[in-house]
C-alpha cells in the first residue's frame, strides 16, 4: 500500500457576478410581470400571487451576498430567468471541459506536474452537460493525460467521494497521479423563479491532485489520513431531469426539471447526520474534534456551517471553518474544495484538516488530512 498525498488544487472563477440587490430587481420584475398576467386566475382563487425577494431575506436565510456566474443576461432576463449558453459542435470543446481544464493546469502548475503525467481522470459533479462521451476523457485528452478517466455523480458530495477514489487508486498502486475536477454549472440547473431558492448556487470549477508520497515532486504536501463517505436515501433535495423526460411526455421547463429542496427539514436531518460523520470519522483515526486545526466545510448555508462547527467544538470561528458562500454562493461539490483551495497557507507541518461535504442523497464525505 502506497501513502497518498494531495499536491495542488486549482480553482476557475467565472468572469461575471451577481450581486443580491441585481438578483432581487429581476426577480421582483419577474413576480410583477407573472402576478399581472395571471391576474384574474389570481382573483379568482386559482393561483396564489407570487411574492417578492430581499436582500434581506436572502442574507438572512443563507450568508449569500453574491455569486459568480458564466452567463449573467439570460438570468436577469425577467421573461427568460434562466442562463443563454451557445451550443458547441461536436469538435468543438465542451463548456464544462473548458473550465475543468482551466482549474486543472492550475493544479497541476502547483504540484509540479503535466498533464501527461496524469493517469486517471475524475469528473465529479452535481450534473454532466452530457451522457456519453464522458466529460472525464474528454477532458483527459485536452489535457494530453494517459490512463483513463470516469464521470461521477453525487450530487454535493460528488468531490470527496471521488477523493476516495483518487486515494484508493493511489493507495492500491492502480494509479500514481489522479486528477478531481468538478466543473459545476449550477446557473444551468437552477430555479431563478423560485423565492426559496433563486439566490443559491454560484458557478465554479476546482481542481484537485492525488498523488503518491514517494515519487511526489511539490514543495506543499497534505498526507491524505482517511476517507469515510455515508448515504442516506432523502427526496428532500431533488431533480426530475433526465433521459427519460422525453419518453415520459414530460414538460422540460416543469418545476420538478430544476433544483428543489424542503430546506428547512435538509437543514434539520443534514446538521446532525453530518456532525456525527465527521466524529465517527475522527474517532476512527483516534482524532477528537478539537484536534483538528480547520474544517473545510461544504458551502451551502452559514447557519448550517456554524451549527456542525459547534456540534463538534462548541465555537464557531471563520479561522476553524472558513466560509466562501459570502462570496461564491453554493457551488455544490466544490465548494468545500474552494475554502481549502483558499483557506490552507496558514497552517504548520503537522496541522489536521478536514475536508467535508454534504447533499443531496442524502450524502456525506469527509477527507482527513495533515500537513507535512
Amino acid at each position: 500500500m502506497h501513502s497518498a498525498v494531495l499536491t495542488g488544487t486549482g480553482l476557475y472563477q467565472p468572469p461575471f457576478t451577481i450581486t443580491n440587490a441585481e438578483l432581487v430587481q429581476a426577480f421582483n420584475r419577474y413576480v410583477d410581470l407573472h402576478n399581472a398576467r395571471h391576474a384574474d386566475a389570481i382573483a379568482r382563487g386559482e393561483q396564489q400571487a407570487l411574492q417578492h425577494s430581499s436582500v434581506e431575506f436572502i442574507e438572512k436565510a443563507s450568508g449569500i451576498q453574491q455569486r459568480f456566474v458564466l452567463e449573467k443576461s439570460g438570468i436577469l432576463d425577467p421573461e427568460r430567468m434562466y442562463p443563454h449558453y451557445p451550443q458547441r459542435g461536436d469538435e468543438e470543446l465542451s463548456l464544462m471541459a473548458e473550465i475543468a481544464v482551466a482549474a486543472a493546469q492550475q493544479a497541476l502548475a502547483q504540484a509540479g506536474r503535466t498533464g501527461a503525467e496524469v493517469d486517471m481522470v475524475l469528473c465529479a459533479a452535481s450534473n454532466m452537460q452530457r451522457a456519453y462521451p464522458a466529460m472525464a476523457v474528454e477532458i483527459q485528452q485536452a489535457l494530453g493525460a494517459g490512463g483513463y478517466g470516469f464521470d461521477m455523480n453525487v450530487a454535493c458530495s460528488s468531490a470527496t467521494f471521488a477523493l476516495e477514489q483518487a486515494v484508493n487508486a493511489v493507495r492500491s498502486g492502480s494509479s500514481r497521479c489522479v486528477l478531481v475536477v468538478n466543473p459545476e454549472i449550477t446557473s444551468a440547473h437552477q430555479e431563478w423563479r423560485d423565492r426559496d431558492c433563486h439566490f443559491i448556487f454560484g458557478d465554479v470549477c476546482t481542481a484537485i491532485l492525488i498523488e503518491r508520497a514517494d515519487t511526489a515532486v511539490a514543495a506543499e504536501r497534505w498526507e491524505v489520513l482517511g476517507t469515510r463517505l455515508a448515504t442516506q436515501f432523502s427526496n428532500n433535495i431533488r431533480n426530475n431531469f433526465g433521459f427519460m423526460n422525453r419518453c415520459e411526455d414530460a414538460d422540460p421547463q416543469a418545476r420538478d426539471k430544476t433544483f428543489r429542496q424542503e430546506g428547512r427539514k435538509v437543514f434539520k436531518e443534514v446538521v446532525p447526520i453530518a456532525a456525527a460523520h465527521i466524529e465517527g470519522h475522527l474517532a476512527q483515526l483516534a482524532l477528537q474534534p478539537d484536534q483538528v486545526r480547520r474544517y473545510w466545510l461544504h458551502q451551502a448555508n452559514e447557519g448550517m456551517n456554524q451549527l456542525v462547527i459547534k456540534k463538534l467544538v462548541g465555537t464557531a470561528t471563520a479561522d476553524r471553518a472558513p466560509l466562501i458562500l459570502d462570496t461564491f454562493a453554493n457551488t455544490a461539490s466544490a465548494g468545500s474544495i474552494i475554502a481549502f483551495h483558499q483557506h490552507r497557507s496558514d497552517l504548520q507541518a503537522g496541522d489536521v484538516g478536514v475536508i467535508c461535504s454534504f447533499g443531496a442523497g442524502y450524502s456525506v464525505g469527509s477527507v482527513a488530512v495533515r500537513k507535512l
